[in-house]
């Protein structure tokens, strides 16, 4: 058994976290994870209105007496969503640790620590680390540049940025970006982080609410099957090589490219009907690096099982055997 600080803030067994994925993020698969020792996300923004997300919190609490989270991500758009409902939402269903990400958390924060709900901030640079902390966080979740998503413009991979946050804030910090199996948990406990986010690795679970060819096509590829998309436009986003990232990774990058270039190719609809039907022609799919390390499909239990195996024999077996 790992015990971190991260395990005791959250109430959890084991100091692995899933992330708060775009249209996976559902109660099917948040329980798995949480019954498995681990601490399942619902992705608020997954629910198209805010009592669908309060039914969704209600669905999850069916199906697993352990804690969940919720992830709210706060993005700068044309059009927001009704990010203050979503909040109320969160704090009306009883959920008791939320993941806030994305554009100036203050008020989200404070409302949610007015509830006395545990937060957790996701984030990926030091000096955004920092300003969470001094917003009022519990913890830090920092996406290291092999992340799926949104990596930031800074492009620090984790064996430098999971460190650097260790060095600069105190309270509990998770490492997120590339992480898939009990080498990677060993890794980052060393590096100073005290618990492990996936993403990618979770959506190839038996549990995971999307089709069986986007499995399948984690399985099958290696860690070079990604596009950074959305580069020149300063919103750089690493997604699943397709061909439709590609032509995403073409067409911005031609002189004088807008976002108005690609915006038909990259809306949301598009992405969830991948995930949906299996089709990688109709949107883009999120997927990081770690899809290099992924070999099987096993359940929700199997995986965290099993990396905490690997984890604990790195730590007590080969990483003790260098000490003199």
């Amino acid at each position: 058994m790992i015990r971190t600080r991260v395990t005791d803030l959250l109430g959890i067994a084991h100091p692995i976290i899933q992330g708060g994925m775009q249209w996976v993020g559902r109660a099917e698969l948040a329980a798995a994870v949480s019954n498995a020792g681990g601490l399942g996300i619902l992705t608020a923004l997954t629910q198209p209105t805010p009592d669908e997300l309060r039914r969704e919190i209600e669905r999850c609490r069916t199906m697993t007496d352990k804690p969940f989270g919720v992830n709210l991500t706060i993005l700068p758009t044309m059009t927001p969503p009704p990010y203050a409902d979503y909040r109320q939402a969160i704090i009306d269903g009883g959920v008791r640790i939320v993941e806030t990400a994305g554009f100036k958390p203050q008020e989200h924060v404070d409302a949610f620590k007015a509830h006395g709900i545990t937060v957790i901030h996701k984030c990926t640079a030091v000096r955004h680390a920092a300003s969470a902390v001094r917003m009022g966080v519990d913890a830090i979740s920092i996406d290291g540049f092999e992340c799926a998503g949104h990596p930031g413009e800074d492009d620090i991979p984790g064996l430098i940025l999971i460190p650097a946050a260790a060095d600069a804030i105190d309270v509990p910090i998770i490492a997120s970006g590339g992480f898939a199996d009990g080498r990677g948990l060993a890794a980052a406990l060393a590096l100073g982080a005290e618990g492990i986010t996936m993403g990618t690795r979770f959506c190839a679970t038996v549990e995971a609410p999307i089709h069986d060819a986007i499995k399948q096509l984690l399985v099958d590829n290696d860690e070079r099957a990604t596009n950074l998309i959305f580069r020149s436009f300063r919103n750089t986003a690493r997604v699943i090589r397709t061909p439709v990232s590609d032509e995403v990774v073409e067409v911005g990058g031609r002189p004088g490219a807008e976002f108005a270039d690609v915006a038909h190719l990259v809306r949301g609809a598009g992405g969830r009907e991948a995930l949906e039907t299996g089709r990688i022609e109709a949107g883009i799919v999120w997927g990081g690096l770690a899809q290099g390390l992924i070999r099987d499909v096993p359940t929700c239990a199997e995986l965290i099982g099993r990396i905490v195996d690997q984890a604990e024999s790195i730590i007590r077996g080969r990483l003790a055997a260098f000490v003199a």
